[in-house]
């Protein structure tokens, strides 16, 4: 009989190991939890039915009985990466990293423990652990390509870009995807061949035109000022990905690059439109606006909404004085600046290391002639940041109408020679697309 007992067993959770397998998880579930009942202490029941739970994204109920699989088996190194794995899910990374360690010291060339420890140690950035289990893992299954994946990334990481190139390649050799030529890209990009970064990150797009593809492509045209193409890119991006918003500012910024300054504007309140309370378009916007005036009410609109969105952000509140301002300049240069004045004193008040809002304060003041108070202001902003220009040629104005003519020659040979030294204003544009850029590779990269 009791033979008999454990065939019916044997068969449900066979019958069980289908559901899963074809993906019937809800099903699969109710069998096992039925199977429980008749055999709690099964190591094979209880891990079973944690990874059903985990591929229902139900990682605390997941966590239970993988738990429960280890402490029935604790010599299993299946079973620790599997708690690991799910451990990493939840975002208990120590605990997922003891429990890899143990399964590897259970068993030294089990792949999945090795990959899995690894893989953990890249997302925590521990690059030197990540080669040594990555590589492991690599030499257990030369055949992986996952592993082989996430070490030619780590490679790529860590600087050693030979053997990046050369792991990618023997990949693509077996198995022709568009992320291992994203990922060549990223790697020529990173060793300064342009071209053939361009041609990998083209490929990937032709091969899966995801929205991150696109993306990448015309922001390494943008980025190395191939600014027509990357308008196309970009454009094509747009039509696909409507509801993008890093699209939408990449065409900005192509847009404003090729002097296309009413495009540009246009691009960027969509990006404004798209994500209100995403920081990173409103700097393009704004500058864009200082060469496209003709949409003043719609630029002030969203920068009033930005504010209003993030009223502790000092910048925000910074861009909403300053779209004011330009609109009231281009109407009538004598307009009442009050609400100006006041929004920049609490953008200085929010953020009072905000060197550009000190700047503007101070030649508000100066505008108004009020060179007395402009002087402490535009102290301040050259004490934030020496390196702007325009605050000793604007400060050395101020000291020539009060007359302190020493002071006044000492700020305009500081212009002059930040001025034949400094970044012009391409290379200031091109570090800010390729902060922007970079900025969103890391925001993906951080994604789970």
């Amino acid at each position: 009989m009791r033979g008999a007992a454990q065939q019916d067993l044997d068969r449900e959770f066979q019958a069980a190991v289908v559901l899963y397998e074809g993906g019937k998880y809800p099903e699969a579930a109710v069998a096992l939890e039925k199977l429980l009942r008749q055999a709690p202490g099964s190591i094979e029941v209880q891990e079973l039915l944690g990874i059903v739970y985990a591929s229902e994204s139900q990682f605390e109920k997941a966590n239970a009985h993988l738990e429960a699989a280890v402490r029935l088996d604790p010599t299993s190194a299946t079973a620790r990466t599997n708690l690991g794995t799910n451990l990493v899910r939840l975002g208990k990374t120590e605990l997922a990293e003891q429990q890899f360690q143990k399964a590897i010291a259970l068993a030294p060339e089990d792949y999945e423990a090795n990959h899995n420890l690894g893989e953990l140690y890249a997302r925590l950035n521990r690059l030197r652990d990540a080669l040594a289990y990555l590589e492991h893992a690599q030499r257990i299954d030369p055949s992986s390509y996952d592993n082989g994946y996430d070490l030619a990334l780590a490679y790529l990481l860590s600087g050693r870009l030979d053997d990046s190139r050369h792991l990618i390649q023997s990949l693509i050799a077996r198995k022709n995807t568009a992320e291992l030529h994203n990922l060549l890209g990223q790697l020529e990009e990173k060793g300064g061949n342009f071209v053939a970064a361009a041609n990998e990150f083209e490929a990937a797009a032709h091969m899966d035109p995801s929205e991150g593809n696109i993306f990448d492509w015309g922001s390494e045209l943008l980025l190395h000022r191939t600014l027509e193409p990357a308008i196309e890119v970009f454009e094509q991006g747009t039509k696909l990905y409507p509801d993008s918003p890093r699209m939408a500012i990449g065409l900005g910024m192509a847009f404003y690059s090729l002097g296309k300054y009413d495009d540009a504007v246009k691009s960027l309140l969509r990006a404004a439109d798209l994500n209100p309370s995403d920081p990173r378009g409103y700097p393009f916007l704004s500058r864009a606006f200082d060469s496209s005036p003709g949409q003043a009410e719609e630029v002030i609109e969203r920068f009033r909404r930005f504010a209003e969105i993030a009223p502790k952000n000092a910048s925000a509140v910074y861009y909403y004085a300053m779209s004011l301002w330009k609109s009231k300049r281009a109407q009538d240069p004598n307009q009442d600046l009050t609400q100006v004045a006041t929004l920049l004193k609490k953008s200085i008040a929010l953020d009072p290391n905000l060197a550009e809002a000190h700047l503007q304060l101070a030649n508000l003041y100066s505008d108004q002639r009020k060179y007395s108070e402009a002087v402490p202001e535009y102290l301040r902003a050259r004490e934030l940041n020496p390196d702007l220009a325009d605050v000793h040629y604007r400060l050395a104005q101020a000291y020539v109408r009060l007359e302190e003519k020493d002071k006044a020659q000492s700020e305009f040979e500081v212009y002059r020679g930040l001025r034949a030294q400094h970044l012009s204003d391409l290379d200031r544009q091109r570090a800010e697309i390729r902060q922007f850029v970079y900025s969103e590779q890391q925001a993906n990269e951080a994604k789970p």
